[in-house]
Formats: structure tokens, C-alpha cells, sequence
């Protein structure tokens, strides 16, 4: 066991962002056909368990699920430009923020997670690709790593999300105040530990997204 976990250790360490999670997906990816409209969804575990819930909703839809359970912006902002921005997408949706609350990689200040945010979304703006920037999903607190307080810092992210989409013309997409228990965590139907999410959460979140992805088509976003 020790000998498995110090190889796991060192295979974290030489892949911190895990790159190789979809490197081969990704080259076996063919352009854009002329008129779709692809979507990239980036994030983490809540996105990531979103095409194992309802693998349909990306079947049927032009939409790739590039999320990776516990990573933290700053992970994904790494391999943003590979899973992102090579994949030709015209929009792409940002779900994250909450591991870097729970500490997953170390701690982080909120004005952190929101530097990172900013940067994926300048990126993507930078490549011509619309953004829909998430707000973080309710979480009274986390069960893997307690006392965290994201009720408390969570909603003062998620203001941080929406002034700054508010600032940049970029589609802010509303989930906490649509899933929120009123406690400031999930609505119990919507989830299965308090933080990832039931078939019915994502049934919620894509009744939201669908259009928001059709408003950031339409939108131009602040350079």
C-alpha cells in the first residue's frame, strides 16, 4: 500500500493539473463542423459527474464535460489553453471555485480563486470564445474536510463572479440562488452528500445553462 500510495503521490506531483486526463479524447477530436456551435464545460467534480449523471445531455448537444473531480482554478487555468481553447469552442462554461475554498490544493483567498477565474475567462475572450462564468453551488460545508465555512465564503465569492461579469458584458449564470436551501446550502433534492448533485440537481443546472449558453452567443464581452 505504501509503495501504490508514494507512486500515486509522485504521478500527482509530475502531472499536477493532470493534462493527461484528456489529451487523448482531445486529439482524437475533429474540428468544429462548419455552423456547430461547441461548448466546453470546465471545472470540477460537479462538472465531471454531470456526463456520468446525464452522458445524454452531452450526446445530443455539441457540448464536451472537461471536468476533473477536486481540482481548483488554479489547476484548471494550467490546462485551460489544452482542454479549452485547442478544442475551437464559440462558448465555454467555468463551474469552479469551490475546491479552492475546501483547501484542496492549499490555502486560498478568495481574491485568489478570483484571479484565476478572470484569467480563464480573459483567455478564453482573447481566443474569441464567449463565457458563461458560473456562480459556485451552495454548500453548507464540505463533508470531506469540515469547518471551512463555505456558506459564509462561498455567497461572498459568488458576488465577486457577478460584479465582474457585470464589469466584462460576460453571461453570469446564477445557480446558488436557484439551488440555495435558503441556509446556504443545497436544496436536499438537488444533492447527495450537500455539495455534488442528484439526476434532479443537474436537471435544474441544465434548464439554466442551455440559456445562458444561448445569451453568451449573443453577447460581446468587454475586452
Amino acid at each position: 500500500m505504501r509503495a501504490f500510495l508514494l507512486s500515486l503521490f509522485n504521478l500527482n506531483a509530475q502531472d499536477w493539473p493532470n493534462l493527461q486526463r484528456y489529451q487523448a479524447e482531445n486529439a482524437a477530436l475533429t474540428a468544429p463542423a462548419k455552423g456547430e456551435k461547441r461548448v466546453v464545460f470546465m471545472g470540477n467534480s460537479i462538472t465531471q459527474g454531470w456526463k456520468g449523471s446525464h452522458p445524454d445531455f452531452f450526446l445530443k448537444n455539441p457540448y464536451l464535460d472537461r471536468g476533473i473531480s477536486g481540482q481548483t482554478t488554479p489547476q484548471m487555468l494550467i490546462r485551460f489553453r489544452q482542454d479549452v481553447i485547442d478544442l475551437q469552442p464559440k462558448v465555454v462554461v467555468i463551474l469552479a471555485g469551490t475546491n479552492d475554498i475546501a483547501g484542496n490544493t492549499g490555502p486560498s483567498s478568495l481574491e485568489m480563486i478570483m484571479n484565476n477565474l478572470k484569467s480563464m475567462a480573459e483567455l478564453a475572450i482573447q481566443n474569441n470564445i464567449r463565457v458563461v462564468l458560473c456562480s459556485v453551488l451552495p454548500a453548507f460545508d464540505y463533508p470531506w474536510r469540515k469547518g471551512m465555512e463555505p456558506n459564509i465564503k462561498i455567497p461572498a465569492l459568488n458576488a465577486m463572479i457577478k460584479s465582474y461579469c457585470k464589469e466584462k458584458n460576460i453571461v453570469f449564470l446564477d445557480y446558488f440562488s436557484e439551488m440555495n436551501d435558503g441556509n446556504n446550502g443545497m436544496i436536499a433534492e438537488y444533492t447527495t452528500d450537500g455539495v455534488h448533485c442528484t439526476s434532479k440537481g443537474y436537471d435544474k443546472m441544465e434548464s439554466m445553462v442551455k440559456p445562458a449558453i444561448a445569451s453568451a452567443l449573443k453577447t460581446k464581452p468587454k475586452k
